[in-house]
């Protein structure tokens, strides 16, 4: 019997998408599964049976018990951790007073957290008869499930994902410590393609026994949630999106957008720019927007060219790049329309440039360019923009690029949808022609382009880590001047022009080649052909 340790959500992307799959996955193919984790409403998710939640006195709640249409069954156990929790990434939690980067913890405040993971986990073992333990990300549950191993002699895999060992492993000497041990004492280190192989080798080079250990497992994609549509059936499928969306607690409101616009000048000073920018940013990120249904209706579904980003906002994801390109684009197809899904910092920094380019005001854009860090407010990669507006003015260019942006680009033609979940992007990812995601930091496993690609949304990626995996896999099913629109140089100069130039190519490819990539990921990457290996390795591990 499985027991899968994961420290976080189920609703969400990442690592959380990926739990919440796996488990409806081993589910549907009759695998009992017992899930550790702290999703605050289990009760959304079909194919978990029963929810208990742990308190710190040892008393135990039942959340609630039930049938569910899969042949198996999950039982989720939900420790109670007060009101700290150690994440990698600060962010909000809607249990947690305090959902802070571990790095940033005292010592007694991860050991508190471990203890009390131990403690359940450990009593889920004994009492579920447990035969093996999956722990994702090198910490910490990781070092939760070495921990119940040297009490139970269970077995333990870990599966790392770029999240932990980018933000914590690397960061704090006391994680690479923890996870060292862990990954050691660990029976397999199950990776998602060469990336993560490649990142975890380079971590932890002293590892003992570390290429015996390791397995490779796919990423996974919903392929019967991910389907193409036709172009006659879009509208159909805006109003499923639209029926999705009832009832949905909404963020930010289509004012906020006008008061920015509002206030925004060609000759605006940083401190200026700032202050506007967080004028309007006091709403409820990890939501979608109000008014999205009037949005999305403007948009001619049977005529208009879509392309898609889904992704954080923030510049280490490049959407910024993809603002930039979008005179280039509409120069060419001028029914384009850019559809931004995602929530973070940057959304107001996208928004603000856009004005610039719709005003056609020069120094506005570049000094968005050279203020991103301060105006996103934190650390940001826009070295892209910069130098694409740099090459520009070099080449003679710059005042007939801001002359076509102020021709072409109209705010309408960009729909910020606010935070969407999986229940709605099924809806949304097959009206889209096009996906881009123009990402600058090296991804071991990017979801969302398997999502594209079954769908039936041409995907284009930066050529590199894990989308350049993905990309080669799904390649050969194309002619190599086809597949070669997918790929986005990691060159910053050059990024900007190749997502304009690709994305062209991608609508003038008019869905060719929409069942042939679907059928390469239906037969590879669908979430009960990866968990059927995944349940294999585990098993071995607990015989």
């Amino acid at each position: 019997m499985i027991c899968i340790l994961h420290g976080y959500l189920l609703e969400g992307s990442g690592s959380n998408l990926w739990t919440r799959e796996m488990v409806r996955a081993l589910c549907r193919e009759g695998e009992a599964v017992h899930l550790v984790c702290q999703e605050p409403h289990p009760e959304h998710y079909d194919f978990i049976a029963a929810a208990y939640a742990y308190e710190p006195d040892g008393g135990v709640t039942t959340l609630f018990e039930r049938k569910t249409p899969y042949e198996g069954r999950c039982v989720l156990h939900k420790p109670r951790l007060g009101d700290t929790l150690p994440v990698y990434v600060g962010d909000k939690y809607e249990e947690f007073a305090r959902a802070l980067p571990m790095i940033d913890l005292p010592d007694a405040a991860i050991e508190d957290y471990l203890g009390r993971n131990v403690v359940v986990v450990e009593r889920v073992v004994r009492e579920a008869g447990v035969s093996v333990l999956h722990a994702n990300h090198a910490v910490l549950m990781s070092v939760v499930a070495e921990r119940v191993h040297a009490a139970t002699g269970v077995p333990y895999a870990v599966m790392p994902h770029g999240s932990a060992i980018e933000y914590a492993v690397k960061k704090d000497p006391r994680f690479h410590a923890l996870a060292e041990s862990a990954l050691a004492a660990a029976d397999r280190l199950i990776v998602i393609g060469e990336e993560m192989r490649r990142r975890v080798r380079e971590t932890f080079p002293a590892l003992p026994g570390l290429e015996k250990k390791l397995r490779d497992l796919p990423l996974g994609v919903d392929t019967a949630a991910f389907a193409p549509v036709g172009r006659e059936d879009r509208g159909a499928r805006l109003r499923t999106l639209e029926k999705a969306l009832a009832g949905l607690e909404r963020g930010r409101r289509p004012e906020a957008a006008e008061r920015l616009r509002a206030s925004l000048r060609p000759d605006m000073a940083r401190g200026e720019l700032v202050a506007a920018l967080q004028a309007v940013r006091g709403y409820e990120w990890k939501r979608p927007d109000a008014g999205l249904e009037q949005s999305l209706a403007r948009i001619d579904w049977r005529r208009d060219e879509l392309l898609l980003y889904v992704g954080r906002l923030i510049a280490a994801k490049g959407p910024q790049s993809i603002v930039a390109a979008l005179p280039l684009i509409l120069s060419k197809h001028p029914r384009a329309r850019l559809v931004v899904v995602g929530h973070g910092p940057l959304r107001e920094v996208l928004e603000a440039l856009l004005w610039a380019l719709e005003e056609g005001a020069a120094g506005l854009a570049r000094a968005i360019a050279d203020w991103g860090s301060v105006l996103e407010g934190r650390p940001a990669p826009f070295e892209h923009l910069r130098l694409f507006f740099s090459g520009l003015e070099e080449r003679g260019e710059l005042d007939g690029y801001f002359e076509a942006a102020r021709r072409t680009v109209r705010s309408e033609r960009v729909i910020f949808t606010g935070y969407l979940t999986h229940g709605e992007l099924k809806h949304l990812f097959p009206c889209c022609d096009a996906a881009v995601f123009p990402s600058v930091v090296a991804e071991a496993g990017p979801l969302v382009f398997l999502e594209a690609l079954a769908s039936g949304s041409f995907p284009l990626g930066t050529y590199f880590a894990g989308m350049a995996a993905s990309i080669d896999a799904v390649a050969g099913a194309l002619p190599p001047e086809h597949a070669d629109l997918m790929k986005l140089s990691i060159d910053p100069a050059r990024k900007v022009a190749e997502i304009a130039e690709k994305t062209a190519g991608a609508f003038d490819l008019g869905g060719r080649h929409k069942q042939a990539l679907r059928d390469v990921v239906a037969a590879r990457h669908d979430w009960r052909t990866v968990a059927r290996r995944l349940a294999a390795e585990l098993a071995d591990l607990g015989r």
